[in-house]
């Protein structure tokens, strides 16, 4: 009699066990299959969401002076398409070769390097920020504001021309240090030493976007204003 019961009991715990285990793995095929899903979107989205392109009217355009020369071209090609009345360049002291060089700041080399392409020199200003170890984008936009606060100039809006993924870092940066006085469009130059639709595909796409995933998310957490 124990016996028969204790088989039944047995043989009861066997299906309750057995039921489970079919819903534990269709659970876990289904999480894969959303896992997997998710991380192909964020594979394909990521880029164009750190290079973000959000213009706005604006007749003052403030060119990020660490870009490479054929960024500043495009840079070039944005102020005579767009109604801008001043380009400013902005930028950090040189890491290297600032005892040999001219121009001993980014803003400077920047806006020197605009006027040696044609550019016209009564409408390109440097504004050079102070040499610092960290947070050099703030630095800038600091830089910026208090050079704005200080000149006749009256501006309500700029376009903040930047490069690649770092943009939405940099844009995240400027509009706290300007705001709420002077709103904020941004402008991303496209790398060309990577594919940003297949940047994964490269070491310098990876190395780029993945440090810029890392560096928006510090970026939001930080208040850039001080």
């Amino acid at each position: 009699m124990k016996f028969a019961i204790l088989r039944k009991l047995k043989i009861k715990m066997s299906l309750i066990l057995r039921k489970v285990w079919v819903i534990t793995r269709k659970f876990w095929v289904i999480a894969l299959m959303v896992l997997i899903i998710s991380m192909i979107l964020i594979i394909r989205n990521v880029h164009p969401f750190l290079a973000v392109n959000a213009p706005i009217k604006a007749d003052i355009l403030v060119v990020e002076g660490w870009l490479p020369d054929y960024a500043i071209e495009s840079a070039i090609a944005e102020f005579k398409k767009g109604e801008y009345r001043q380009l400013i360049t902005t930028g950090v002291p040189l890491s290297k070769g600032y005892y040999l060089a001219e121009y001993k700041n980014y803003a400077e080399l920047t806006a020197a390097t605009c006027i040696a392409l044609g550019f016209d020199k009564d409408k390109v200003v440097a504004v050079p920020a102070a040499s610092v170890v960290k947070h050099r984008t703030a630095a800038s936009a600091i830089a910026l504001r208090d050079w704005l606060a200080a000149s006749a100039i009256k501006v309500e809006s700029i376009n903040l021309y930047s490069f690649g993924t770092h943009a939405r870092r940099s844009w995240i940066v400027f509009k706290q240090v300007l705001n709420p006085e002077i709103k904020v469009g941004i402008i991303a130059a496209e790398p060309q030493d990577y594919n940003p639709q297949e940047w994964w595909k490269s070491s310098e796409g990876f190395r780029t976007v993945i440090g810029e995933i890392i560096a928006y998310i510090y970026a939001r957490f930080v208040d850039w204003k001080t």
